[in-house]
């Protein structure tokens, strides 16, 4: 799947995903608020009751690829005009994307000019391996191993660090390696497969991110936890969630995802799409965002600044506003 065939249950903003709008009245309201409160402080305490902040490097440090783990140590973009956009985003936000995100069919060959232009930029390539209507039990099988090979050599020679993920949203029902389409079993066997498969050719500059999506009422998108390939086969965790109208926050959208996850593993968590619909306030949910990712410790976050049936774009001078403030001070906190 390319860039342009992008397109995810939450991108549409459907109906049946929406957080249920905050009620009118000053009753309904301060009872909305405190709710909320509460939600944050307990997620917030089980979070760190499972895993405290802590400095440091990933696993790929002792093989000479180090990308810091610290908490808010990560700005990202999806940027689908590459590097044109790029720059207007660092333009208008002040930032310099430290992640840049590309979707990869299967079998595409790894994009190393994509790679290179990122380091040369002095960010890191984060991949997004996607099997559209490929077998998957094929892949843990081993029938696409010659594909496998010629892209973990691409990937080593390539000699600077990379993320890479396969399969991302596997707990959601939209794709064809996700839930309802393929048994967690089988995802499992698959991604276990491919980063063994890569051990093997001695390709040590990949960091493996497990992106899963946020977790919705009505268990149409369930816990990750069947999907979960165990801690030796996993780096980092990513989780995509986006802000769908004004009574998203972060403690509602990603809250109950990061206490799923902690129940799973210590690992460094980021949020590795997200964005807020020019509908639901976007300033108020770009500085929601940076607060969320500071107070629950996380990586930090790549923010998908595309149009997909839903715009998720940046779209206003306070938006961009926004974004420089929370920028400044997760920088600086981080420090």
């Amino acid at each position: 799947m390319t860039d342009t065939q992008r397109i995810g249950r939450h991108r549409r903003a459907s109906p049946e995903i929406r957080p249920t709008p905050i009620r009118r009245g000053r009753k309904a309201t301060s009872l909305a608020v405190i709710g909320v409160a509460i939600a944050l402080v307990a997620t917030f305490i089980a979070y760190r009751a499972w895993h405290p902040a802590q400095p440091g490097h990933s696993a790929a440090q002792r093989n000479g690829y180090a990308l810091p783990v610290s908490p808010s140590s990560y700005i990202g973009l999806y940027a689908p005009k590459s590097n044109s956009q790029v720059k207007a985003f660092t333009a208008g936000t002040g930032i310099k994307p430290k992640l840049l995100v590309y979707y990869s069919g299967w079998p595409q060959s790894f994009r190393e000019g994509f790679a290179t232009t990122a380091a040369r930029e002095g960010a890191v390539p984060v991949v997004q391996i996607n099997p559209t209507d490929i077998s998957i039990s094929a892949i843990a099988n081993g029938k696409y191993d010659s594909y496998l090979n010629t892209y973990a050599m691409a990937v080593r020679a390539y000699h600077h660090p990379i993320i890479l993920s396969f399969g991302h949203e596997m707990n959601g029902y939209w794709y064809s390696w996700g839930n309802t389409h393929t048994s967690p079993a089988t995802f499992v066997a698959a991604w276990r497969h491919i980063v063994t498969f890569f051990r093997k050719l001695s390709v040590r500059n990949v960091t493996w991110l497990w992106t899963v999506n946020t977790i919705h009422r009505h268990g149409r998108v369930p816990s990750p936890a069947p999907w979960w390939p165990g801690k030796s086969y996993v780096n980092w965790v990513g989780i995509d969630g986006y802000y769908t109208d004004s009574s998203s926050l972060f403690a509602s959208v990603f809250g109950p995802t990061i206490v799923a996850i902690r129940a799973l593993t210590h690992d460094p968590v980021l949020i590795a799409e997200t964005s807020a619909t020019p509908a639901s306030v976007q300033p108020e949910k770009i500085a929601n965002l940076f607060a969320g990712v500071h107070l629950y410790g996380l990586l930090g976050f790549v923010w998908f600044d595309s149009y997909s049936k839903v715009d998720w774009r940046i779209g206003s001078s306070a938006a961009l506003a926004a974004f420089r403030q929370g920028a400044q001070t997760f920088f600086r906190l981080a420090s």
